[in-house]
């Protein structure tokens, strides 16, 4: 197998404390299991680095993936190499996560401090894990922990605009049991300021001429939100190759939606609610042996989402406008299994099931005729995917892959979703190694896509696509001084019959499979840690995208002028960057991104409402950890949208300026 040589850097901060230590070199293999393989990685330091951040936040300063947020703590999804949200598939613990009626996932609603480990696999390299992925996957999981005892975390989040977050962690760890209880609390008015770009306010002299004009101030209303979340694991290991887990996420949320940046209402004059209650449970076995593997899982899923938008018409009543209502059960089960026939030869197996029962259902529904009515649908599809591989490194430069997966939707079936993966050590000196892959992928129609009422369209074809990839990456460093690392990658991506949800002459919206999308780019990733001098560390983390994602489809009609345009809400460029400076048990966090013009029209429209501009956003944070004699103290300042930039991630939802948080931790 391929001998790397790796650098481990000379500071490691754990959750509660940096510890200085003395860099060493390390010789490894890369695992086959990864062969071609092209994911990025996210670092407990980067998941577990403040307690208010969502996954949505993290993704938004260490990856290249786009992330279009609603506002503060509404909907956050994500767009990887130019898809759609529903084009990304999101699994924890081995299940799928991913809504069925809608297809996609609120990143806003995953709290980082609940994961500890993520990955994110782009294009073909997602095949193995999931189908569906069109742009990629998220690969979500917790771990036990490795510390031997009772150990107790709370920390204490105080924040602009009346906001509090609480996370309590208590953990017990012995030589077969670990468990882990985590709770995550968070609540605000969320009352930010804003200017309002979508108003003008008149400027009068003393004869009432208009002498001027401006955008007004305004505070973002109705956005209220609690958040709980419940975390609870359990872990058993009996010393003989056999290992079991229980992980079960509960999720309580009631939020406000706020009102538009174009809304002249008063906000006691509706009621603009979402809620959610939602439970996520897996249990795992695993038997391992030296040269395979077997293991199983089994989970549930069951949620609950209500939507109330109520308005009061002028006679002092509030009055049901919209309520809409939705219960969701999902069963889940996965074999899977692993096979080393030689140190050149890996086999691995798969197979899963996820049985989803969905009933929504959208009562006080206004109709054209006059009067109500309830519309809505009951439905329950099962979901099957199987996948087999074999991997081969036939020396200890080169290895190649090949998967195959077969996926079925209710009654039909993809055809098979072949994937082809190459790696090889171009030269050892610099660790410099070529990845090389492609696939041809399919993503089923969502429930709402085909069932929703009105307007769900039950002919809708399956989206299919090819994909090629491409990573030339390196690592270099000195004992004691410095590691580098980098990437990069190129992709080219073709989505056929993509669905697209188009106005209809009765008055509502249909999907139809309209689009031919042509997604390519490059992304570009560099690590740098630096012993700058005795004590004193500097890592520095960046990445930089870009994708072009253009619509090269035929028209749909004379009128139609989005072929050859670019997609909405795709930005062409992104990038971010992070550092950290520590000392000691000092650290300073700057992050920053960048992302550059959206379109909100498909066709690409450069008037006032039709480009969200190009924005960049700098945070800046300091932490100082004070360790006693049977516990350590942390107290971190940080400050969001350092130079209180004004911006907008979706057209008329207003975004929070400059704002501060300060949190004091506490570690038994």
């Amino acid at each position: 197998m391929t001998i790397l040589l790796l650098f481990v850097t000379t500071t490691v901060v754990a959750e509660e404390r940096t510890v200085a230590i003395r860099e060493v070199t390390v010789l490894g293999h890369r695992p086959m299991k990864e062969i071609g393989v092209q994911q990025t990685k996210l670092d407990s330091i980067t998941l577990k680095e403040n307690v208010a951040l969502s996954l949505a936040d993290v993704l938004s300063f260490n990856s290249s993936i786009f992330v279009k947020n609603y506002g503060r703590a509404t909907l956050s999804t994500v767009s990887f190499r130019g898809t759609s949200p529903s084009h990304t598939q999101v699994s924890w613990n081995g299940m799928k996560i991913n809504n069925p009626m809608m297809g996609m996932t609120d990143f806003s609603m995953i709290p980082s401090y609940f994961i500890d480990d993520a990955s994110l696999l782009a294009g073909t390299s997602s095949v193995g894990e999931t189908g569906g992925g069109l742009g990629g996957a998220v690969k979500l999981s917790t771990r036990p922990t490795t510390k031997q005892g009772v150990g107790v975390q709370f920390i204490q989040g105080v924040g602009s605009f009346k906001t509090f977050d609480e996370f309590l962690r208590i953990t017990y760890g012995s030589e077969r049991w670990q468990t882990s209880t985590r709770v995550v609390y968070m609540r605000s008015e969320n009352d930010y300021k804003y200017r309002n770009h979508d108003k003008k306010e008149n400027i009068y002299d003393d004869q009432m001429n208009i002498i001027g004009q401006y955008y007004p101030v305004e505070r973002n209303r109705s956005g209220a939100f609690r958040d709980l979340h419940l975390l609870q694991e359990v872990y058993y290991n009996n010393g003989r190759g056999d290992r079991f887990s229980l992980n079960a996420w509960y999720i309580s949320s009631n939020r406000e939606l706020a009102m538009l940046t174009t809304d002249y209402g008063e906000a006691t004059d509706f009621d603009n609610r979402q809620r959610e209650q939602t439970l996520r449970a897996v249990i795992g076995y695993d038997h391992l042996r030296s040269s395979w593997r077997v293991g199983a899982k089994a989970g549930y899923i069951y949620s609950w989402m209500a939507y109330d938008y109520k308005r009061d018409p002028g006679n002092g009543i509030m009055t049901d406008m919209t309520r809409s209502r939705s219960n969701i059960n999902t069963i889940f089960g996965q074999a899977d299994g692993e096979y080393h026939l030689s140190d050149k030869w890996l086999f691995t197996a798969n197979l899963s099931a996820h049985q989803h029962f969905v009933v929504s259902r959208d009562k006080n529904i206004i109709l054209q005729q006059g009067g109500t009515g309830i519309v809505g649908y009951d439905k329950a599809r099962i979901e099957l995917s199987g996948v087999v591989s074999a991997k081969y490194r036939p020396v200890e430069r080169f290895g190649v892959a090949v998967t195959l997966r077969e996926e079925m939707f209710g009654t039909e079936f993809t055809p098979i979703i072949p994937a082809l993966f190459l790696d090889g050590v171009l030269s050892k000196r610099g660790n410099i190694i070529l990845k090389a892959s492609v696939s041809r992928n399919y993503r089923f129609p969502t429930l709402n896509d085909r069932y929703f009422l009105p307007g769900g369209n039950p002919d809708l074809r399956p989206e299919k696509g090819f994909t090629y990839d491409a990573e030339l990456s390196f690592k270099v460093g000195k004992a004691e001084r410095y590691a580098l690392s980098g990437s990069v990658a190129w992709f080219d991506s073709y989505i056929d019959d993509w669905i697209q949800w188009l106005p209809t002459t009765k008055g509502f919206f249909s999907p139809r499979n309209v689009k031919r999308v042509h997604s390519y780019g490059i992304t570009v990733k560099a690590n740098l840690d630096v012993a700058l001098a005795k004590d004193w560390q500097l890592n520095l983390d960046g990445t930089f995208g870009w994708c072009p994602s253009v619509n090269i489809g035929e028209k749909i009609s004379a009128a139609d002028q989005s072929v050859g345009k670019q997609l909405p809400y795709v930005p062409l460029l992104t990038s971010n960057v992070v550092g950290r400076l520590s000392y000691r048990r000092w650290a300073l966090i700057y992050k920053w991104c960048y992302y550059s013009t959206r379109y909100t029209m498909s066709s690409n429209d450069i008037s006032l409402s039709g480009t969200l501009p190009p924005y960049f956003m700098n945070n800046l944070s300091i932490e100082k950890s004070i360790p006693l004699k049977k516990v350590t103290l942390s107290v971190k300042g940080t400050i969001n949208n350092l130079f209180n930039e004004e911006y907008l991630s979706v057209l008329s939802r207003p975004m929070p300026g400059i704002n501060y948080e300060i949190f004091f931790s506490v570690l038994f």
